[in-house]
């Protein structure tokens, strides 16, 4: 189950005895590790909450350990075992981990916590309770905002709460941060609007990427100062604004010559529908000769970088004057 769906099977089904907590979203992980450590109600923590790292158990300290998950707790109903970034073999999952699965200890809460699902055994296919706790798409974030900013006795629109998503790059942990510093701004019972999240939410650097591939994108030669001064003064590498412009105008090249809605091109592409649809609007506007014709020329000063014939900030010039001045 998604993570947003956590908290209601957790209020519905209780616990269970064993918990695959896997994703890159940090924050939605420790969340569902504190949650399933709550209903445990731990009172004695330093005998029922017990933290383990994956890469310690290996050979007799990973048979120690499976013993060790039949330990009954000491003056609490259960005890909570938490591993992280643990990735047996199908070897090792047969031999030491198959059997207790199968028949775990009733008192013992077992969390095993990864930021991706490895190379070895698959787990999400040995039983338990996988919590996917991955990056969230922009509409389930959207609404995940709205139930966090109402917890804070705010109020936020549709359009502020998604606009803070993509300032935020789709991760929890950021939105939350924001979210309780616009709460000690605001005072309870204030309203997020637009105006407030441009002016006080800060933009990932990636949010500030796309701005300029799409003030690029829109020969808005002034935005496009502006945001590029402002990476470059972050210490944001030329070469990487080269490769992120390169990048831009080839993945507007691979638009052009796709059919099918904005959904069906994003899923083929891997990127969201809301860029596939800025794409073939900046499509619209360019032409697609003309995008073609810049994605090539960055992409031969990129090569240009890469030889020696350009230094970084001269390749990025040269560029820039072929996407504003040509």
């Amino acid at each position: 189950m998604k993570f947003v769906q956590f908290a209601k099977s957790l209020k519905e089904e209780g616990l269970r005895p064993f918990y695959l907590v896997e994703g890159e979203d940090a924050y939605f992980r420790e969340r569902t590790v504190a949650a399933l450590r709550a209903a445990c109600e731990i009172s004695n923590p330093a005998l029922n909450d017990m933290r383990y790292e994956g890469e310690s158990l290996k050979g007799d300290a990973l048979v120690s350990f499976v013993s060790e998950l039949r330990t009954l707790p000491f003056f609490d109903s259960k005890r909570f075992v938490r591993v992280y970034e643990f990735y047996p073999t199908e070897r090792e999952w047969e031999s030491c981990l198959k059997e207790y699965v199968a028949s775990p200890c009733p008192s013992t809460v077992l969390a095993i916590v990864n930021c991706s699902a490895g190379k070895r055994a698959d787990l999400k296919r040995k039983g338990g309770v996988f919590v996917d706790c991955g990056k969230e798409t922009e509409d389930v974030l959207s609404r995940w905002l709205f139930g966090l900013v109402r917890r804070m006795g705010l109020e936020i629109d549709a359009e502020s709460a998604t606009l803070m998503v993509r300032y935020c790059n789709f991760d929890a942990a950021r939105l939350k941060l924001e979210t309780e510093k616009l709460s000690l701004l605001l005072g309870h019972g204030g309203r997020i609007s637009r105006q407030t999240v441009e002016e006080y939410v800060a933009k990932d650097v990636e949010y500030k990427i796309y701005e300029l591939t799409q003030a690029a994108s829109r020969k808005n030669a002034q935005a496009f100062f502006e945001i590029l001064g402002d990476l470059l003064e972050k210490g944001y590498d030329e070469n990487a604004v080269l490769a992120s412009l390169a990048s831009h105008f080839r993945a507007l090249s691979e638009t052009g010559g796709m059919k099918g809605t904005d959904a069906e091109v994003a899923a083929v592409l891997g990127v969201k529908p809301y860029a596939v649809k800025k794409n073939r609007e900046a499509l619209s506007r360019l032409g697609a000769e003309r995008v073609q014709t810049y994605y090539l020329d960055l992409y031969a000063l990129l090569a240009d970088t890469r030889s020696g014939l350009y230094k970084a900030s001269g390749a990025l010039s040269a560029a820039i004057a072929k996407i504003f001045f040509s």
